[in-house]
C-alpha cells in the first residue's frame, strides 16, 4: 500500500497516473516492463530513469524505517524523491527533464 501511494504521487502530476501499480501488481520487473510499454518512445528513458529513481528512494525510506526507526511517512520519502531528482536534473538527466519532472516544485 506505501509504494503504491508513492507511485501515485510521483507519476500523478506527471499525468502518468494510468500506470501507477494496482492491488493486482505482484511483480515489480512487469509492472515496470508493462508500463514502459505504454509510455511513448521518446519519453521511455525518461521513464525508466524515473522509475529507478522512485524504487531508490522506496529502498532508502525502507532502510531507514527498519534500521533507524523512522516511521514510515509518504510525506517524508516524496520530499526525498523531490530532493533526489532535483540533483538528478541538475546533473543532466535529461529523460526526466523530458517527462516535467522538476516543472513546479
Amino acid at each position: 500500500m506505501f509504494a503504491r501511494q508513492l507511485w501515485f504521487s510521483i507519476l500523478q502530476p506527471l499525468n502518468l497516473s494510468s500506470l501507477v501499480p494496482t492491488r493486482r501488481t505482484n511483480c515489480f520487473s512487469d509492472w515496470w516492463r508493462k508500463s514502459w510499454r505504454k509510455v511513448s518512445k521518446h519519453h521511455r528513458n525518461g521513464f525508466n530513469s524515473l522509475v529507478i529513481l522512485g524504487a531508490w528512494i522506496l529502498w532508502k525510506h525502507r532502510n531507514f524505517c527498519m534500521f533507524d526507526g523512522s516511521v514510515p511517512s509518504i510525506q517524508t520519502a516524496l520530499q526525498a524523491f523531490k530532493d533526489e531528482s532535483h540533483l538528478w536534473l541538475v546533473g543532466g538527466a535529461k529523460g526526466l527533464a523530458g517527462l516535467g519532472l522538476g516543472k513546479g516544485t
